[in-house]
C-alpha cells in the first residue's frame, strides 16, 4: 500500500508496510540516515523528526499515521531560521561529542523554540527530557538554547 506525504518540503509516496514505523521507511525506503535508531520505545529521542512541527518519535509511529502530513528531518531542519539558529548555537557551543544522539537533541531543541521562543530552564528541561544523551552534554546542549532563542529575538 502506497503512503503519500511531504518530505522535507517535497512531496513523496513509498509502498512499505503501513505499520513499518516511520524511522525505518525514512532511513531504508528514502535514504535519510540522520534520524538515528536508539531505543525503539521513543524513551531516547535519538529518532526524532518533526511531524506538522512537532517533535515527534519516528521509532514508534507507524508510517501509516504521517500520510498527508509533513515531516522534516534533520537533514532539512536547517533551511528555516530557527532551525539554522539552532544548529548555529549548537557549533558555538560545542555540544557534540560522539554524535549519536545530536540530531534528536536539534529536532527537539527546534521544536521547543517553534513553541517557545524564551525558554526558561525549566521549559528546556521539559522540552528536552526525552532526548538521551550517553556523553552528558545537557549543559551545553541548555547554553545553546538560550543562545539560539536569543539569536531569535
Amino acid at each position: 500500500m502506497s503512503t503519500r506525504f511531504t518530505l522535507n518540503g517535497k512531496a513523496v509516496a513509498v509502498d512499505v508496510d503501513p505499520a513499518t514505523p516511520l524511522l525505518w521507511t525514512l532511513r531504508d525506503e528514502l535514504g535519510m540516515t540522520g534520524s538515528k535508531f536508539g531505543c525503539g520505545i521513543a524513551a531516547c529521542g535519538a529518532c526524532t523528526v518533526h511531524l506538522n512541527g512537532t517533535a515527534t518519535r519516528s521509532c514508534v509511529l507507524p508510517i501509516s499515521a504521517v500520510a498527508g502530513q509533513k515531516v522534516t528531518t534533520i537533514e532539512a531542519v536547517g533551511g528555516d531560521k530557527v532551525g539554522a539558529a539552532v544548529q548555529a548555537a549548537w557549533v558555538k557551543h560545542d555540544v557534540a561529542q560522539c554524535g549519536y544522539c545530536q540530531s534528536g537533541q536539534i529536532m527537539s531543541a527546534t521544536g521547543l523554540l517553534n513553541q517557545n521562543r524564551k525558554p526558561s530552564d525549566a521549559d528546556i528541561d521539559a522540552a528536552m527530557s526525552g532526548n538521551v544523551c550517553r556523553c552528558g552534554t545537557y549543559q551545553r546542549i541548555r547554553a545553546a538554547i538560550h543562545d539560539a532563542a536569543k539569536a531569535l529575538a
